[in-house]
């Protein structure tokens, strides 16, 4: 972690496929991702705590834990999601990060700046789809 990467730089197509300032940026884009959830769960976790009172009206409570459960199970997908971030850092580390698992190729810029946890390339992830399209329909 060496290279230092300036706020408004954005990875280019006209620099070699994850430079060190490319590795350098998607490790920060993932980081402060990682910071932002852990943030929100913190406050998830108070506000759960502050809610933890009994509402006589039935309709009230039943409202209030629904609140509740949609707020776990979001919860739980951005666990999950952590985990996925952390496999990205972890591909950073070790080189791999930036191609594609099934074929080897490189992910197009673009498609890890919108998804930074991508493990497949476009044309591997539509292939991926199909087939578990054609597993469903079974």
């Amino acid at each position: 972690m060496g290279v230092a990467v300036e706020r408004d730089y954005r990875p280019s197509e006209d620099e070699p496929f994850m430079s060190d300032r490319q590795v350098e940026y998607f490790r920060h884009k993932l980081l402060a991702w990682k910071d932002d959830i852990l943030r929100e769960s913190k406050e998830t976790i108070s506000h759960l705590q502050d809610e933890n009172h009994v509402l006589p009206d039935l309709a009230d409570r039943a409202s209030s834990e629904t609140d509740r459960s949609l707020e776990l199970r979001a919860r739980d997908r951005q666990r999950k999601l952590i985990a996925k971030i952390d496999a990205a850092l972890m591909r950073i580390d070790d080189g791999s990060y930036g191609y594609c698992e099934e074929t080897g190729d490189p992910i197009s810029l673009k498609r890890l700046d919108a998804r930074p946890i991508a493990t497949l390339s476009i044309e591997a992830q539509e292939r991926h789809e199909r087939r578990e399209k054609v597993y469903r329909e079974d």
